[in-house]
This record gives C-alpha cells, structure tokens and sequence, in this order.
C-alpha cells in the first residue's frame, strides 16, 4: 500500500519539482512502502505526550495558510486513540483566524518538534471544534480526557482532530535548543552530584567564597 502522506501531499506539482532536482525515483520508491502511515502507533502516541507544543496549520477560503504555534505542560496534546487528537484551546490574541479557517475547510496540518533529539512528525488530519459553551453538562467530562493549564486561562473549546496521515522528517537543519524544563533536567543532576562530592571532601563545611 503507498504512504497515506505521500498519496496526499504529492500533487502533480509535487511530483514535477521533484523530477526537476532528481528525487522522483526516491519519493516513488517512498510511495510504494508498505507502511501505511495512518493510524498512530505506540511511538508516535509517546512522542506526541512528551512534546510541550506544536505548530498548528489551517487554510482560509481565500486559501492563505495561517500558522499558530500551541503550547502547553508536555501532554497538553492529548493521543485519544489511533486516530484522534484533542487538545483544549485558550483564549488567544482574539483574532480567531485558525477557528474561523476550520469552518470552511476542516484540513490541518501540525508539526511537533523534539529540539534536543532533533526529532519532528508531521501530521495531516480533519479538525473539528466544540465550543465549551454550547456542550453544557458534558464540559466536565470532555475536559476530564484532557490535560488542562492550571494557569487559570478560560477554555473556550476542544479541538478534535481526525488523523488522516503522519510522516517523521529527518533531523536534518534542526537546531537543538532546550527548554527551561529540560535544562532543568540535565543541570539538577550535576548539582546533586556536586553536593554530594562537597560532602565527601569537605565533611566539616567549607566556605568556598
């Protein structure tokens, strides 16, 4: 069975730049795969928890594409089964263009990256939004499923998308970079280690100033 990703994103056009820079035969070769790439297995499903954000892609009807980036504690983006993924909005900059875009085309692309392994999926899938205010009763317990920010932000809907193909680019020009968080989990370790060693030499206390 060919790749689902390949079948989707390489148009004619696609096909004709790829032939242009000799890569035809290579992406033909990638078609032709046996993975099928549809459903999300265990390690896409654990790469996807541990990210603290992705970047959000939707298509007006004007046909611009619109960008945002999302983030949130690592799992904010939640894997509900195989093929679905929901995740809970914010209130924003109040422009609501990606909210908007979706009500005339349900198409979204989303690409999570892993900076220190340099690392990154690609994602196309069919969103669709639910409005908090419109669910009633059932808001609890949608956003039950869910990791939600303790900041106190208001949650102005559920975005539940529809995987229709994933595919994992190469670590190619992916600068590594840290966050706080994972700074924090490299450097707590030395310190610790650190301490330990002040101890072992110095059992009486030292002023090391």
């Amino acid at each position: 069975m060919a790749r689902r990703f390949a079948q989707l994103t390489f148009t004619d056009n696609v096909k004709a730049a790829q032939t242009h820079y000799g890569t035809r035969s290579h992406n033909e070769r990638y078609e032709a795969s046996d993975a099928a790439n549809v459903e999300l297995g265990a390690h896409e499903s654990e790469f996807i928890a541990a990210r603290d954000s992705f970047y959000l892609a939707t298509v007006s009807e004007t046909g611009w594409p619109y960008v945002q980036h999302r983030g949130g504690h690592p799992g904010f983006l939640k894997v509900l089964d195989a093929k679905t993924l929901a995740f809970a909005d914010f209130r924003g900059n109040l422009q609501y263009q990606s909210v908007g875009n979706l009500q005339g085309n349900d198409r979204v692309c989303l690409i999570l990256v892993d900076y220190p392994q340099r690392r990154r999926l690609k994602l196309l899938g069919h969103a669709h939004s639910i409005d908090i205010t419109e669910v009633g009763d059932q808001a609890p317990a949608l956003l039950g499923q869910l990791r939600v920010d303790d900041s106190g932000a208001k949650v102005e809907r559920v975005l539940l998308i529809e995987v229709a193909a994933y595919d994992w680019n190469c670590a190619r020009h992916i600068t590594q970079r840290f966050s706080e968080r994972e700074m924090q989990q490299i450097v707590n370790p030395l310190r610790q280690r650190i301490a330990t060693l002040e101890a072992r030499l110095y059992p009486f206390g030292c002023d090391l100033s």
